[in-house]
């Protein structure tokens, strides 16, 4: 490790939007270190880009477990903690809510208490070194906006629909109670649906997309017309990036939204018009990916829209998304036709 350099702790930082973080965060003058628990949505693979980068450390393990947490943050004294790590399909939330409760919650608050102990004891030498904790949320802990005359601001009641929002809303919650009762540093970024290369394919857009090529059908749930606004995952690194190093943002949430706003039957529907542009060799001799569009009955407590207003984040802090929905499909779409080894071995 570089002491020369400020250290930055990212947890599940071989996950999506985890690793696109370090993927940006490496190139700066930062030492990394990423722990990460790999569970299925995790892949190392995710980063096999910055193999050349010296100053990255990895580490397997799981914040759950606080005892061997604590050992990680005492030896590397990071001023900058981002925590992504996360149990994040609403879908395996249903089935089974106790991997949530255990990473969202539990983990969140061992990290807290991990930085409390560390850095913010009046008997520890390391007060003061600490600079910011930042939590990575999402647009779900605001529940269903489909009967809301205006989107969610960062002052909006939080109303989280499944287990998995819940469990979101609660870690947000202990966040900024540490931060107020300890004195914590924090920033908390509240983001919409991310997308693009890397994404396991659990998610609609690459579920959409390795099912058309594998001539499966391409289940839609209720009539598809749930809308959300997607961001893509390096406009939402890059954000974070702004948000982590700027005076501004302590103690402070902010809304990253795309404003790309679709239903759920037209973004599958605009996924298969460009792989049919695409895809010259469809299988089964399938005329249209369209053809596999299948309807299935709703999930239990479906929220019908997520939208955000981010007028915080462009005005604070002068950030603004970079690619709109049909440039950031293109590079996704082509991202996942060349990188069939990727998929092939989470598929």
């Amino acid at each position: 490790m570089n002491k020369k350099l400020k250290t930055i702790l990212i947890t599940g930082g071989a996950g999506f939007i985890g690793s696109a973080i370090v993927r940006k965060l490496i190139k700066k003058n930062y030492f990394i270190v990423n722990i990460d628990k790999l569970t299925y949505a995790s892949n190392l693979n995710n980063l096999l880009s910055i193999k050349k980068y010296k100053n990255y450390k990895f580490i397997k393990s799981d914040i759950a477990k606080i005892e061997k947490l604590k050992k990680i943050i005492k030896k590397y004294t990071p001023q900058y903690i981002v925590n992504c790590a996360a149990e994040t399909h609403v879908d395996r939330s249903i089935n089974s809510s106790k991997p949530f409760i255990r990473s969202n919650i539990i983990g969140t608050y061992n990290l807290l208490e991990c930085i409390r102990e560390i850095f913010f004891e009046k008997s520890n030498f390391n007060k003061g070194k600490f600079k910011l904790f930042h939590q990575v949320s999402t647009d779900e802990v605001f529940g269903d906006s489909i009967k809301a005359i205006k989107p969610p601001n960062e002052n909006s009641s939080y109303n989280p629909s499944s287990p998995y929002s819940s469990s979101k809303a609660s870690s947000d919650h202990l966040v900024m109670a540490w931060g107020r009762t300890f004195d914590i540093p924090y920033s908390i970024s509240i983001c919409t649906n991310n997308y693009g290369p890397y994404q396991f394919p659990e998610k609609l857009i690459p579920k959409t997309i390795l099912n058309a090529l594998n001539g499966k059908k391409i289940p839609i749930y209720g009539n598809g017309k749930q809308i959300r606004d997607w961001l893509f995952v390096d406009d939402h690194a890059s954000a974070i990036e702004k948000i982590m190093f700027n005076s501004k943002s302590k103690n402070n949430k902010f809304n990253i939204s795309g404003n790309n706003q679709i239903n759920n039957l037209d973004l599958v529907k605009m996924i298969c018009r460009k792989l049919d542009a695409k895809v010259k060799i469809k299988p089964k001799n399938i005329k249209s990916f369209e053809n596999l569009i299948h309807f299935v009955e709703d999930r239990p407590g479906h929220d019908r829209r997520y939208f955000l207003n981010s007028n915080k984040i462009y005005k604070l802090l002068r950030w603004t998304p970079q690619k709109d929905i049909r440039h950031g499909l293109n590079i996704t779409l082509n991202w996942y036709l060349k990188n069939i080894k990727w998929w092939r071995k989470k598929y």
